[in-house]
């Protein structure tokens, strides 16, 4: 095959530029022209061959299409006016004939642009005429059926342009096969051309509008022209049911409320108020915009629910935090539905909130009977079942899952991470950094969370710092507030305040009350001076004005015995009407949750515990206990009084009852929904060596385990 030949039946995106290129074309056409005419008005001529269609004929030629056609559209022409002058159409057409192919080719001139139309066809037996029939259905069934066989984006242009030269838009099948061609674009994320395609049909139908507007709402950055897709929608097509879906799911991504109340509203006025697929997207709409209690009157209004519909509420209730909520949802579901592996998401993450080791083990016996013929089904279900062990307690059981996962993405990594880090295991986390790092998975910013975590957990302060830098300079990672957090914290509870101010200073976003919270714990913890801890407690108050300030600026004061400014602080809340959030403790027993509050006496056996508290103690003096007088309640009190207050702290309830209930030999698991003191830290490590058991903690930072007197977190938390 000759070079020039070679050029245009092969050449898929190459590219050449000058005259040259096209007098070289106008040479293989063998056409009798005045080249130095041409090339006087081509001096910055570049032809980009197949640039907006990717221009392949083999594959129609291997597919033996009897005939095609390709369209090169966008070639450059920066042609002098001078040639072209007024002219405003100069059409010249030529035929040739090869012994495999035949061509014409038609130049269009106008203005400052030139279009290349070239039509190819086999022709095995060389006919002198081609014709296309483009009236018969058969050939509309063909175009069809090669849409079905497109595997790339180029194919499928391709197929574009030969249905461009070899069918009318005018006859009502053409429309459908345009709206198929828009579909298949679509599924590839071209969105560029799906959006060109669609420009270029004058009356699209509502599939058409409904497949660009999936298409948006499916993407990561054009989820929001899903909503200007559907105001054009609404000027010119009736929307139908399968609009609102996914109109409404830019919206929920978007936190777009007063949008989505509109499409609500328009949904209504076209009468799919009992549409199951549209109570499903409006449940998750209200719930990612935090309307919780909307979405909950969508679903009980709902005539028909789907397994979907429990699903989605489910889920609403998990993310918001509705714990026991959903889990008691998920038991009145099973009553009509089989639990599928999107349900068991959500119930793993359910038990992980709450701690539910039992109903957590349940569901993992589930998920391995209900698909043990294929246990990595989902790595969703496996990367719950990863955060539901790690935040029970169990970490060498996530340990186990994550090694037996035959696929893992980041979420995955991060989560076993997150985990090593909220135990404390600092050498483990590192080492699963660089394990993900060594197989060129590449970390994000939750990646980083995790393993500032770890070295705050620890109060490695300069190996945090070195990884916060690496995260900014290697990774390209910009920090946020939970990076500058986790910063600030680790500067802080080492002692160096001043250090942490300046970090404070120098943030290029300003900081939030949970970061003047740790400036202002790291101050009580290593005694700063009052003056600098109260400035930092006016910078909370003016960020969020709750209790947990007040309480850290009374431990301020205890701790340097001023007891009277801590007395003020206690008037100060009642004046204020701010309660201090009450201290709760919980522990499972034979899959029974039992809460604790400090000073609680509604539990059915309280007496019983309030005795064994008597045992407790006696146990604790003969150690040689001495009480932190300084974590007592802020009460105007005597020393008896202090010590009582301490002795009734919610997770020593918890763990009285524990001691009294579980067998010799079990573990006892402890939730607590604060920052345990440090009084009942020291109690805890007394009491896992004098009764001989090993006890779990997890409070509101990370997770601490006790054994014959000693904790994981060694004294640093």
């Amino acid at each position: 095959m000759e070079e020039d030949e070679r050029l245009f039946v092969c050449g898929s995106g190459s590219r050449a530029s000058g005259s040259g290129i096209f007098c070289r074309f106008l040479n293989f056409l063998r056409i009798d022209i005045n080249f130095d005419k041409i090339k006087a008005c081509l001096i910055e001529f570049e032809l980009q061959l197949v640039t907006e269609i990717g221009f392949s004929p083999r594959w129609f030629i291997e597919q033996r299409t009897l005939q095609m056609m390709v369209i090169l559209q966008g070639a450059a022409l920066r042609a002098s006016k001078t040639m072209i002058g007024k002219t405003n159409v100069l059409l010249n057409c030529w035929e040739i004939k090869r012994a495999k192919y035949k061509m014409i080719v038609i130049l269009h001139y106008a203005k400052e642009v030139v279009a290349i139309r070239m039509i190819l066809a086999t022709t095995p037996q060389r006919p002198t005429t081609l014709t296309i029939n483009t009236n018969t259905s058969k050939h509309r069934s063909h175009i069809l059926q090669i849409l079905t066989q497109c595997t790339s984006i180029s194919q499928l242009k391709q197929v574009h342009a030969y249905t461009l030269r070899t069918t009318t838009l005018d006859h009502p099948d053409t429309l459908f096969i345009y709206s198929r061609i828009v579909h298949f674009s679509s599924l590839n994320n071209d969105l560029n051309y799906t959006f060109k395609l669609f420009n270029h049909l004058e009356n699209p139908n509502s599939f058409i509008w409904n497949t660009l507007i999936r298409a948006c709402a499916r993407s990561n950055g054009s989820k929001g022209d899903a909503l200007s897709l559907f105001y054009r929608m609404v000027n010119s097509v009736e929307p139908d049911k399968h609009t609102f879906p996914f109109v409404l799911k830019g919206c929920a991504y978007l936190f777009a409320l007063c949008e989505g109340k509109q499409a609500h509203g328009y949904a209504l006025k076209l009468g799919f108020d009992s549409d199951v697929y549209i109570n499903n997207s409006l449940v998750h709409f209200y719930s990612s915009c935090g309307c919780l209690k909307d979405a909950r009157n969508v679903f009980d209004k709902m005539p028909e629910r789907s397994l979907v519909s429990w699903n989605v509420m489910i889920d609403a209730l998990v993310q918001s935090g509705e714990f026991e909520n959903g889990l008691r949802m998920f038991e009145e579901m099973q009553m009509m539905f089989e639990p599928d592996g999107y349900t068991m998401q959500s119930v793993l993450d359910a038990c992980a909130g709450l701690g539910a080791l039992s109903l957590g083990m349940w569901a993992h016996a589930y998920v391995l009977r209900k698909y043990e013929s294929y246990l990595d089904f989902d790595l969703l279900v496996n990367n719950c079942l990863l955060n539901m062990y790690c935040k029970c307690g169990l970490l060498n059981i996530a340990v186990q899952v994550f090694e037996r996962m035959s696929r893992r993405d980041l979420n995955s990594w991060n989560a076993m991470m997150l985990g090593f880090a909220m135990h404390g295991e600092v050498e483990e986390a590192f080492r699963c950094f660089n394990q993900m790092v060594s197989k060129r998975v590449m970390p994000d910013s939750i990646t980083f969370v995790g393993i500032l975590s770890a070295f705050n957990h620890r109060g490695l302060v300069d190996e945090g710092r070195s990884y916060f830098d690496k995260m900014v300079s290697e990774y390209k990672i910009r920090p946020v507030l939970e990076h500058y957090g986790c910063l600030v914290d680790l500067l802080a509870r080492a002692g160096h305040i001043d250090k942490a101010l300046d970090v404070v200073s120098n943030m290029p976003i300003k900081p939030d009350a949970a970061i003047w919270r740790s400036l202002l714990d790291g101050c009580c913890k290593k005694n700063a001076e009052i003056e600098l801890s109260e400035e930092v407690a006016r910078k909370v108050i003016e960020s969020e004005d709750t209790s947990g300030v007040y309480v850290l600026l009374s431990r301020v004061y205890a701790t340097a015995n001023r007891w009277d400014e801590a007395g003020l602080i206690r008037k100060l809340m009642t004046d204020k009407g701010i309660r201090k959030d009450p201290g709760c403790s919980s522990i499972e027993i034979n899959g029974v949750f039992h809460e604790f509050f400090a000073g609680d006496t509604s539990h059915l056996h309280t007496r019983e515990i309030y005795e064994f508290l008597d045992v407790i103690e006696e146990r604790l003096n003969s150690a040689g206990y001495v009480p932190d007088l300084s974590q007592a309640s802020i009460v105007d009190e005597l020393d008896t009084g202090k010590r009582r207050s301490l002795k009734l702290h919610s997770e020593r309830l918890a763990i009285a009852y524990g001691l009294l209930k579980l067998k010799p030999g079990t573990p006892i698991r402890i939730f607590k929904n604060l920052r345990i003191c440090s009084d009942c830290h020291n109690v805890t490590k007394l009491i896992s060596k004098a009764f001989d058991v090993e006890i779990i903690v997890r409070d509101r930072v990370r997770f601490h385990h006790f054994r014959n007197g000693s904790c994981t977190c060694k004294d640093y938390w």
